[in-house]
């Protein structure tokens, strides 16, 4: 357990008191809800830069951070989005097919992994620059949601943020079927015909 990964369960541990604090504030409407849920989202964003961080500068980079730093990432965004998607009397709610555009991503992606894993043996992920920004505006648009910001901007913002995913998630579906069609095992098997 490096320290990297330390700091990526930290991130994962953060997520459910995000959800306890966003779920209280859509009850009572007390804005140190608010405020404190904005802060864990916040640290937890910030710690995912950390992690990264100290991965590639003390050389701890490991399959068990490559495997934890996505999945905190996907359960802290996944579970804002879903959260601040709600109805909600106190803050602009997040538009329904942004969620569904980053659900249907994520969904995909894993069945994709599990398919090219099954097949092939190994899947290789490579890193995009369109999946990189897909989080950063994903994380954007959640922390405007939860700033009370204006609601045309965080239109446009959940706008830039499915778009963004939605390119990469066909990226990634590129990359799945180049490894699938490459190996071996995709190719077609040869029938044996016996002749009477």
């Amino acid at each position: 357990m490096t320290t990297a990964n330390k700091v990526t369960v930290l991130r994962i541990l953060l997520v459910p008191f995000f959800i306890y604090l966003l779920l209280e504030y859509r009850e009572t409407g007390e804005e140190w809800r608010r405020w404190s849920a904005f802060g864990c989202f916040a640290v937890a964003a910030v710690l995912d830069g950390v992690d990264g961080f100290i991965a590639r500068r003390f050389h701890q980079k490991s399959e068990l951070g490559a495997v934890l730093d996505p999945l905190a990432d996907k359960l802290l965004l996944v579970s804002a989005l879903i959260m601040l998607g709600l109805p909600h009397d106190h803050l602009h709610p997040l538009p329904l097919w942004l969620n569904l555009t980053v659900i249907s991503r994520d969904v995909l992606l894993v069945l994709g992994l599990g398919v090219i894993q099954f097949t092939v043996g190994s899947a290789r992920v490579r890193p995009r620059w369109t999946g990189k920004c897909a989080t950063v505006a994903q994380m954007s648009v959640v922390l405007w949601c939860l700033l009370k910001w204006p609601a045309p901007v965080q239109r446009l913002l959940a706008v830039s943020a499915a778009l963004l995913t939605a390119v990469s998630g066909v990226q990634y579906i590129w990359d799945g079927l180049g490894q699938l069609s490459a190996s071996p095992r995709s190719a077609a098997t040869p029938e044996q015909h016996q002749r009477d």
